[in-house]
């Protein structure tokens, strides 16, 4: 797809919304205070009259607030592209489409690479430890400053999935329609292991210096990359790998050493590299935290004897191993116990956890419907 498509947003510009006095500083879920705290942000779409046809997408763990279009500097569109913009499943010329970086990211909004105002260094691990509930209390304080009541919809994927419960849990009455997919309502152990091998992978690389990389100039790369490979690995499925590459080498014969013989050694090695080319390392540490400490199981999500009006799609993919469709069935269970008006679908995909990332038709067909009954409503 090009800049030129006509079912493209086009060029768009990243914006930055900063709080800075109190009461506007964030009180994290630790109880420590963070601020002055930036977002940064990107629309699509035209905000109507009277506001209620906003969307707020929510990023999954590695993404970050350019979620469509094109920046005048750069050729790859944003990362759910296929997914926003006229005619799109979350059509522009009908809806205000909003995403923010988390706190805690490294694209823009206050993370640890950001200028600490007590030290006037970057924070590094002086930066508080963040919740998935602390990202939402920071979108809440964008949303309010765009002016915005009521939330049509918030959705997104993996962790963006997560944080459109958590803006239910928080927020209900701000939000008419949730559409969580390929996520969990809390981290199984496994979940947590493969976070965690990835954080000390990070940990274990000499060039961490305890997170203060910052005025060395480089950061750990490798520990960072074997992270990001590991990952990568669970986001992919048995058939997608198996369709991909195979047994395929990179040349005709092996090289008897342990250089990458096989081409998806190779792959891996590639995304590792290019994911520390755009990834802080310490945003990695605090990112994945986060996602661990995600729990709204039992009646967390919400209280019993609760009356909630948001309605729910909830989607999951067949091979997605990372985040099993069993996870979704839970999120289903609760909200049906609590008499929510929910709408459960399982697509079959090869893709895995990327699935979310790929399957494009079923998800615009099953997302336009379900938004058009929403907004009509």
């Amino acid at each position: 797809m090009s800049r030129t498509d006509q079912n493209n947003v086009g060029i768009v510009e990243p914006r930055f919304f900063t709080f800075a006095e109190a009461p506007d500083e964030l009180t994290l879920e630790s109880g420590e205070k963070l601020g002055p705290l930036t977002l940064a942000y990107e629309t699509y779409g035209e905000l109507n009259g009277d506001k209620t046809n906003a969307i707020l997408i929510l990023q999954a763990f590695s993404g970050d607030a350019h979620a469509a279009g094109y920046h005048e500097d750069d050729d790859k569109p944003g990362w759910w592209d296929n997914m926003i913009g006229p005619g799109k499943a979350f059509d522009t010329t009908k809806y205000f489409v909003i995403c923010s970086n988390v706190i805690g990211g490294c694209k823009g909004s206050t993370g640890p690479a950001s200028i600490n105002p007590k030290t006037h260094k970057p924070y590094a691990l002086d930066f508080p430890i963040i919740t998935v509930s602390d990202m939402v209390n920071a979108q809440k304080h964008l949303i309010e400053h765009l002016g915005i009541e009521k939330l049509l919809c918030v959705t997104g994927g993996s962790m963006g999935g997560m944080q459109a419960l958590q803006w239910v849990a928080n927020f209900p009455e701000m939000v008419r329609c949730s559409i969580p997919i390929a996520c969990t309502l809390k981290h199984s152990p496994q979940q947590i292991a493969f976070d965690e091998v990835g954080r000390q992978a990070v940990m274990s690389d000499p060039d961490w210096q305890e997170g203060h990389y910052y005025d060395s100039g480089r950061q750990p790369e490798r520990g960072l990359s074997v992270a990001r490979m590991i990952g990568h690995i669970t986001y992919m499925s048995d058939q997608s790998m198996e369709a991909k590459f195979s047994r395929k080498l990179k040349t005709d014969n092996y090289s008897f050493s342990f250089k990458a013989d096989f081409e998806v050694e190779g792959y891996l090695r590639s995304r590792g590299d290019n994911f520390v080319k755009r990834f802080d390392a310490n945003s990695y540490l605090y990112i994945t935290k986060a996602m661990d400490y995600f729990d709204l199981s039992e009646d967390k999500l919400f209280p019993k004897g609760t009356t909630v009006s948001t309605r729910f799609l909830v989607i999951a993919f067949k091979s997605d191993w990372l985040y099993p469709s069993y996870q979704s069935k839970e999120i289903v269970q609760q909200l049906r116990m609590r008499h929510v008006d929910v709408t459960y679908c399982e697509i079959k995909s090869t893709y895995g956890h990327d699935a979310f990332l790929l399957e494009i038709d079923e998800q615009t067909q099953l997302i336009k419907h379900f938004l058009h009954a929403t907004y009509q409503q």
